[in-house]
């Protein structure tokens, strides 16, 4: 059974039709990655997918859970307590870091566990602590952010939404705020989580990466999915002539 079905999910700014009938599955300790121009609706998709979007129609299924009433017509969005508990099932990393500057690293890691999830706060302050030696921050505990390379940042960010133990992790972008040589540090760390059979979402225009860490591949522009399937597959075997067009000038 799939942890993540998305089916013919639309979502339109007033006349802009963003994202027109989107439609695929990613199996628990799969990774998928999603490419295209920008403008082709990416970063919206994982915002309808995480919720801070909502989307028009369709339907998104997170372990087994419906954001909508199934059949619902206009669309009706499930229940309060329903959709919390999807919220809890995902994580999302964002391109521009989103950490509040006032609080450390450590802080930053440990607040949604212990004010959302309740969970003690010796515990948590020691799996945060773990988390950021794991990914090469040990002694950074007290830093704030405007004490943090952007590499260092992003990775903070990483520990952030793994300390809420979610079930699917989505990245929007991860690198696109980071010149070349930390951009590897931060790839380091996802291709580890991969490595650890992470269910992953990643937007991103490395396209190496993408082919490298990815079970799946997705190609989106204007709004729909125009090639899908293995980095073999899409990178390599496809004869679809837009996605032929975007990695050749891609690749400069």
């Amino acid at each position: 059974m799939a942890i993540l079905e998305v089916k013919h999910l639309k979502k339109s700014f007033g006349s802009n039709h963003v994202l027109k009938d989107i439609s695929f599955e990613l199996e628990k300790g799969e990774v998928l990655s999603i490419i295209g121009p920008s403008g082709s609706g990416k970063s919206t998709l994982l915002r309808c997918i995480t919720q801070l979007e909502t989307m028009d129609a369709g339907d998104v299924q997170v372990n087994g859970l419906n954001m909508v009433v199934p059949g619902s017509n206009p669309l009706k969005y499930a229940p309060a307590k329903t959709l919390r508990d999807i919220r809890l099932s995902t994580g999302l990393v964002f391109q521009n870091f989103n950490l509040f500057p006032h609080l450390t690293a450590l802080q930053n890691i440990t607040l949604a566990p212990i004010r959302v999830l309740n969970e003690d706060r010796t515990q948590t302050r020691e799996f945060a602590k773990m988390l950021l030696a794991k990914f090469g921050l040990e002694g950074k505990e007290n830093a704030y952010p405007c004490e943090l390379s952007g590499g260092q940042q992003q990775r903070v960010s990483i520990a952030r939404a793994l300390a809420m133990k979610p079930k699917i992790l989505f990245f929007d972008e991860p690198t696109s705020a980071l010149d070349p040589e930390l951009t590897g540090e931060v790839l380091k760390i996802i291709k580890r989580l991969a490595n650890h059979h992470m269910t992953m979402v990643i937007v991103t225009h490395e396209m190496a990466f993408a082919r490298d860490v990815a079970h799946k591949v997705i190609f989106m522009d204007q709004g729909v999915i125009v090639e899908q399937g293995s980095p073999n597959y899409v990178f390599n075997e496809s004869n679809n002539e837009r996605l032929a067009s975007f990695l050749a000038r891609f690749n400069g």
